[in-house]
């Protein structure tokens, strides 16, 4: 009796491990199975799976600011201006000129159409704002090139039946809306609360002590060189009550909107 006992589980052992093997096996395939679907999907496009885009227009124009230069660099220049400003019309080819030869500045356009010089000087705002929301920063810039090429300034604005070379369906589009109307007021409005009340004029700014300065008036290459060294050795007075520093009254001019004028 004691034998017989002892080879039933013997016998139960015996009879389950083939079970237990084939079920192993199964377990296995199953999970070889799988793997093997995982690694076929994620080697088969589908519509499911993310693909590869090029860039969009829209991604690459970003918005304002409009800017020129290396988007890189350790000083960013803001330039306020008028299009229909004599002096900014003279000064922009020399500023964007020197930003072009400095590697380590950032240009930047800010609206600011003195109402001596309305409603020209808006209208020729809306038209670069309209013009670099449908193609990018680039073609912002062409836009300033072409109205300060053609503009007859101080107010008088484009001459009648002169049409924009790149006056697209959609740039025609954006200046039938108010699209650039709120982006030219905020940015000059945002000017005078901060001083600016004359074109041009520039800010200086260093990004990495995170300190600025405002110049007033067509300032040469060398003094914007002088005025960098003065903020990245902390000299310059970039106190909010600190005067706009102005350049000889020689070189300056009548700036229109300056108190003077």
């Amino acid at each position: 009796m004691k034998r017989k006992r002892l080879s039933i589980p013997l016998q139960l052992e015996a009879c389950c491990r083939p079970h237990r093997q084939r079920r192993w096996l199964w377990v296995l395939a199953v999970g070889l199975v799988t793997l093997l679907l995982i690694w076929f999907m994620s080697r088969s496009p589908d519509q499911s799976s993310p693909q590869p885009t090029m860039p969009t227009a829209a991604a690459q124009m970003d918005g304002p600011p409009w800017q020129a230069g290396s988007s890189e660099g350790r000083f960013t220049v803001t330039l306020y201006a008028d299009l229909e400003c004599p002096f900014c019309r003279a000064y922009f080819p020399q500023i964007k000129r020197w930003v072009r030869d400095n590697t380590d500045v950032t240009l930047h356009w800010h609206h600011l159409p003195l109402a001596a010089h309305e409603p020209a000087a808006s209208a020729e705002a809306r038209l670069a704002e309209c013009a670099a929301e449908s193609a990018g920063h680039t073609a912002f810039w062409q836009a300033i090139e072409w109205v300060y090429a053609n503009t007859r300034g101080d107010g008088q604005g484009l001459p009648d039946g002169l049409r924009y070379p790149g006056l697209t369906p959609a740039v025609e589009q954006c200046l039938a809306s108010e699209r650039p109307d709120a982006v030219i007021r905020a940015q000059a409005e945002q000017a005078m609360r901060s001083g600016v009340n004359a074109t041009p004029t520039v800010r200086l700014h260093d990004r990495q002590t995170a300190q600025s300065i405002l110049l007033q008036g067509p300032i040469e290459g060398d003094l914007l060189l002088s005025a960098m060294d003065m903020l990245a050795a902390g000299e310059a007075d970039t106190t909010p009550d600190a005067p706009i520093p102005e350049m000889p009254a020689d070189d300056v001019g009548d700036i229109p909107g300056s108190p003077q004028s």
